[in-house]
């Protein structure tokens, strides 16, 4: 369970004095009664999936394991930050696991795409292609390419190690992938991308990066229980979610994200969707940002210290580092480093997090919230995954938004469809 402590948030109204808005809140969401009521499956996924697609995912990740150096999935937004956010945060940004993970349609960059069409052209490939509709402009143009080179390496062998998650019974890339026979996997109707993360969506690259998502799915159903009761005193999820508001009443409409782990920069950016396309809308809605401390402390530090005071920090801490060691004693000592010897790596990190803590909240005067998870497991994951969706979505009701869905996103595609002659 994730662990809130709201001690150095500078609140200046009582969390307590919310709670018969949450309890209308969460009786609309319990009850399907909200805005966005079609996209709540992820509220009772962890009960509700498909066991049968579920056996399927862990059989053709063993599969890929066996037969590819390289897993290129190919997605953009939802369909691609959920996963890389939990294989790094799980195996760590060096790990040894086979296949390596490689991500493609997440952009327009011509380096970027040439330079992986390269790298993988020598090796053995599988591909997972994501789309809901299979007419995502970014994912598109690279599965085209995709596409094009397995064919040419393996021939009618290509098929069968090219997955599709998509709708189960529409869309451009459902077509293509009926046509094809390609084995697909379904995105469910009632989640929407950025809360994809537990289907497999997330789940089929999470499993190629021999991750246990049997964990990751009790994570996230023990998550639907500590997250799920309306009482402000014992849901944290919901403690964080009115705190967000109370520190947006006072003014602090930028809310920065903050972790003391480079492996955790992916979860960020995952952070950072989900919230940002949740609540920007109808004119409302905090900005969400972050930081990988302590190395921006030495960027942004500066800024959040002493700049203007428009932003909260939330700070997510991890009590159990992936790996540690101990800091060495040197007998010459001419770094002067030797008041570190016998200190444990973690600890230093740890020191560093609550130095800035209190300089930025006693001296800078910025309200700070502190989140706390166990360590960086599949199950802390999963759990972490529930954490957020309940928290997001309360907040943003809160706002009277609706949290599911994402109107801004069209406008610039249709500028970009007409400058590229689309019709």
């Amino acid at each position: 369970m994730i662990q809130l402590d709201l001690q150095h948030a500078h609140l200046k109204e009582d969390v307590k004095s919310y709670q018969e808005q949450v309890n209308q809140i969460d009786e609309s969401l319990r009850l399907k009664t909200c805005k966005g009521n079609d996209f709540i499956g992820w509220m009772t996924w962890a009960n509700d999936y498909d066991k049968e697609e579920f056996a399927r995912v862990k059989a053709c990740a063993k599969k890929v394991r066996e037969d590819s150096d390289v897993f290129v999935v190919c997605g953009i937004g939802g369909s691609y930050l959920g996963s890389r956010a939990a294989i790094e945060m799980i195996n760590g940004l060096y790990s040894q696991k086979k296949p390596e993970i490689i991500f493609l349609g997440n952009t327009f960059s011509s380096s970027y795409i040439v330079q992986v069409m390269d790298y993988i052209k020598d090796k053995d490939v599988s591909v997972n292609v994501i789309s809901k509709s299979g007419t995502t402009t970014e994912t598109s143009i690279a599965f085209r390419l995709l596409k094009q080179f397995m064919e040419e390496k393996y021939g009618s062998e290509a098929k069968h190690r090219i997955y599709a998650t998509t709708d189960k019974a529409r869309g451009t890339l459902k077509a293509l992938a009926d046509k094809e026979g390609y084995e697909q996997f379904v995105i469910p109707d009632d989640i929407g991308g950025r809360f994809s993360v537990i289907t497999p969506v997330g789940l089929l690259p999470i499993a190629v990066a021999g991750i246990d998502i049997d964990e990751i799915m009790r994570g996230l159903h023990d998550g639907m229980g500590e997250y799920g009761d309306a009482d402000l005193e014992k849901n944290p999820a919901y403690r964080y979610a009115v705190a967000r508001r109370i520190l947006q009443n006072e003014g602090y409409n930028v809310e920065l994200f903050v972790n003391y782990e480079m492996q955790m920069q992916m979860v960020a950016e995952w952070w950072k969707q989900l919230f940002g396309e949740s609540e920007g809308k109808d004119g409302k809605g905090i900005l969400p940002d972050s930081v990988c401390n302590s190395t921006d402390l030495h960027s942004l530090g500066q800024f959040v210290q002493d700049g203007k005071k428009i932003l909260f920090e939330t700070n997510l801490y991890v009590d159990k580092p992936m790996l540690d060691m101990t800091f060495p004693s040197d007998d010459e000592n001419m770094d002067n480093m030797n008041y570190l010897a016998g200190k444990s790596l973690d600890w230093v990190n740890k020191m560093a997090a609550k130095g800035t803590l209190q300089a930025h909240v006693d001296t800078g005067n910025v309200p700070n919230i502190i989140l706390t998870m166990p360590d960086m497991s599949a199950y802390s994951f999963g759990n972490m995954c529930m954490f957020y969706f309940k928290a997001i979505a309360m907040t943003t009701l809160m706002n009277d938004s609706n949290p599911f869905n994402q109107p801004g996103v069209e406008v610039y595609k249709k500028n970009m469809f007409k400058l590229l002659g689309k019709e």
